[in-house]
């Protein structure tokens, strides 16, 4: 069965840098899309960037566009989200996901068929 599971958050100053991992299990990274999604506190999740072995790399959210970047390592089976500059609004649990149909990217949360469980990203002074 297709799991994933998210590592890399914690809790770092405005302006530093993070780099999130999402390894998968039970199936193979190299054609699978993989979208990353954050959900702020009392907030809705919202789909940040998705890579696919179709479509390369799609970044829905563009107040992080330019800060954040996406990367894959198949040979680890693992998804990267490298963040720069964060910022407090930044602050956020982080998901990673695979939509229905495995292979298509898309940045609605209603779309994914598989979840980690989350890490959390704290930025604060």
């Amino acid at each position: 069965q297709l799991q994933l599971v998210e590592s890399g958050g914690g809790s770092v100053q405005p302006g530093g840098s993070l780099r999130l991992s999402c390894t998968v299990s039970g199936f193979n990274l190299d054609t699978l899309a993989i979208g990353w999604f954050r959900q702020a506190p009392e907030k809705g999740r919202a789909g940040l960037s998705c890579n696919s072995y179709i479509g390369g790399t799609t970044n829905y959210l563009t107040s992080v566009t330019g800060r954040f970047t996406i990367s894959r390592d198949n040979a680890k089976n693992t998804m990267y989200l490298q963040m720069n500059n964060l910022k407090p609004e930044d602050t956020a649990v982080y998901y990673c996901a695979v939509p229905n149909g495995y292979y298509y990217c898309s940045p609605r949360a209603g779309d994914m068929a598989y979840w980690g469980k989350g890490t959390l990203v704290t930025v604060s002074s």
